[in-house]
């Protein structure tokens, strides 16, 4: 079996909650990519990073069925696992930080992968949405307090892949940043906790607190 870690990444402040990330600190052992999406859909977890350059932070992003340009959590976690001023992944150059307790990306937009917007108008709501039917990937949200930008999110894949719905989604707050104009302090999931913040030039700043599970 293949050495990897597991990171919680988008930690709620006690520490608790946050999404599951499979890590290969050793790309290498793994080169084809066949073969890493197939260990990506054993591990079942919403991602799974591939490190093929730790100096560099060249890294590589599978769900369990897709191979990812781009995805937000996992170069969190990865930005937080390798200590290095930036990740290279086929999107672009993600520039990183470390902040305290927080471990920050710098992404655009449009590196990530389409998603259906759904707003509602209350976060109870949102709570009591069913998953739906494997179709177009969906991101619930509502106004926990529009002033001070809380939401509360959940979003559903729709991939039919296993993971019916992914805890915490750094991607899609992104987007959702972009298309506000504002910083936000997004509750997703169960209890997970994403901030973010818009940069000039289009960028995005994403963020959030990571955890050495195994």
């Amino acid at each position: 079996m293949t050495d990897y870690d597991v990171l919680r990444v988008f930690c709620a402040p006690n520490g608790g909650y946050g999404n599951e990330l499979g890590v290969v600190r050793e790309g290498s052992v793994m080169p084809d990519r066949d073969e890493r999406q197939a260990f990506a859909a054993k591990l079942g977890f919403s991602e799974t990073v591939f490190v093929d350059d730790p100096e560099r932070g060249v890294i590589d992003i599978y769900t369990p069925s897709a191979r990812l340009a781009f995805a937000g959590y996992p170069c969190v976690g990865a930005a937080w696992l390798l200590d290095v001023p930036e990740l290279v992944t086929p999107a672009g150059v993600v520039g990183t930080r470390l902040d305290g307790e927080f471990s920050w990306i710098e992404a655009r937009a449009e590196w990530a992968a389409p998603r259906t917007f759904r707003q509602y108008g209350t976060a109870a709501e949102v709570d009591d949405l069913a998953v739906p039917a494997p179709g177009a990937w969906i991101y619930a949200w509502a106004w926990e307090d529009e002033a001070a930008g809380r939401i509360r999110a959940r979003g559903f894949p729709g991939r039919g892949d296993g993971v019916e719905e992914d805890e915490a989604t750094g991607a899609a707050a992104l987007q959702l940043t972009a298309e506000l104009g504002r910083a936000l302090n997004i509750v997703q999931g169960a209890g997970s906790q994403i901030l973010t913040a818009p940069q000039p030039g289009g960028w995005v700043e994403v963020g959030g607190r990571v955890f050495l599970e195994r």
